[in-house]
């Protein structure tokens, strides 16, 4: 496999008590390719995948997540920058819920990158056939800058999971921050209210100095992870792009995470978890604790259950990596013995 893991049950922290143990399983692939989140869904009893690529996603359907089969190259329509959908919620009436990772390419000059990132959102009618636009909703207030030695972004925001809490009132976005003061880059979050989903632009707010006060469109940030050295630089030293599900086992949220460090382009230095008791309490993540190390980007959960996806999960879930699994979590509402 060429990787190396770290297979112990990890403590979350003495308050709390959940661990959980990364076990090597029988290997899993997505059917698509993956460069970003791919959120699930479940309509008429199938289990539905979104794999994207600059190129766009492409849905897959199946009984299960081991039992899916390309099936469609959704519309996104008007949509001319490369567009990743990584985040989905389905309401009761079946209207599908999307927000997207956009790249804004060539605004440095006559070069693809460094590229611009902004996170927009989208609505389905269809079982995500086809969206309609519904605009912009985060976009950084930060200048360009062109000399940005990451190898891929000039600042922006985008690498994203969004989660509607417990008593759907709010949507949360965690997303990554790439420009800026490099005191406000690394891992922020923002939030809209539920009744706002059709109408989003212009309704989310960031997180800005304990307060949801900062609109989404060229707001400010208080990152909840702060980057140790700036994306500006070559040996950048960050999380990003998290991945979020509400674990019904342990009954907290949990973000996995990417930490590149400490060379340009992205290397990946492994992978982190953390946990929180409530989303909507940015200062209540516990210090990430790193679960497999040397592999590749974008972790994220498929829970095992009917209706779980990477949005919820239950006890055990697989662990993807590049839309790649070797690996199952299994979650405790202990520690480990030691």
């Amino acid at each position: 496999m060429g990787l190396r893991f770290l297979c112990a049950a990890l403590l979350a922290t003495a308050a709390w008590g959940q661990s959980v143990t990364v076990r090597i399983v029988d290997h899993a692939l997505m059917p698509a390719q993956v460069d970003s989140n791919s959120p699930a869904f479940w309509r008429d009893g199938q289990f539905h995948l979104l794999n994207s690529t600059g190129l766009g996603p492409v849905l897959s359907a199946g009984p299960d997540q081991f039992q899916l089969s390309w099936w469609a190259r959704p519309d996104l329509g008007r949509q001319v920058n490369p567009t990743w959908i990584e985040a989905v919620w389905q309401d009761a009436d079946g209207a599908l819920f999307a927000w997207y990772h956009q790249e804004r390419e060539r605004v440095c000059g006559n070069v693809q990158r460094p590229a611009m990132p902004q996170i927009g959102a989208a609505v389905s009618y269809d079982g995500g056939l086809s969206f309609f636009d519904l605009g912009l909703i985060l976009t950084s207030g930060d200048p360009l800058d062109c000399s940005s030695k990451n190898g891929y972004f000039a600042g922006g925001h985008g690498d994203f999971s969004v989660r509607l809490d417990r008593a759907q009132q709010y949507f949360y976005f965690v997303f990554t921050n790439y420009g800026g003061d490099v005191a406000s880059q690394g891992v922020v979050v923002a939030r809209m209210s539920f009744e706002d989903r059709f109408q989003p632009a212009g309704a989310v707010r960031k997180y800005y100095r304990g307060s949801w006060t900062e609109p989404g469109l060229s707001g400010r940030v208080t990152p909840v992870f702060r980057a140790n050295v700036s994306w500006q630089e070559e040996a950048t030293d960050s999380f990003w792009g998290a991945s979020v599900h509400w674990n019904t086992h342990i009954e907290q949220y949990v973000m996995l995470l990417n930490r590149s460090c400490c060379e340009p382009g992205f290397p990946q230095e492994g992978i982190y978890i953390s946990f929180n008791a409530d989303i909507g309490d940015p200062g209540g993540w516990s210090t990430p604790l790193r679960i497999v190390e040397n592999t590749g980007w974008y972790p994220q959960v498929l829970g095992l259950g009917y209706g779980e996806t990477d949005s919820e999960a239950g006890e055990r879930a697989r662990l993807y990596i590049y839309g790649e699994s070797w690996w199952e979590l299994e979650f405790s509402r202990e520690p480990r013995p030691e």
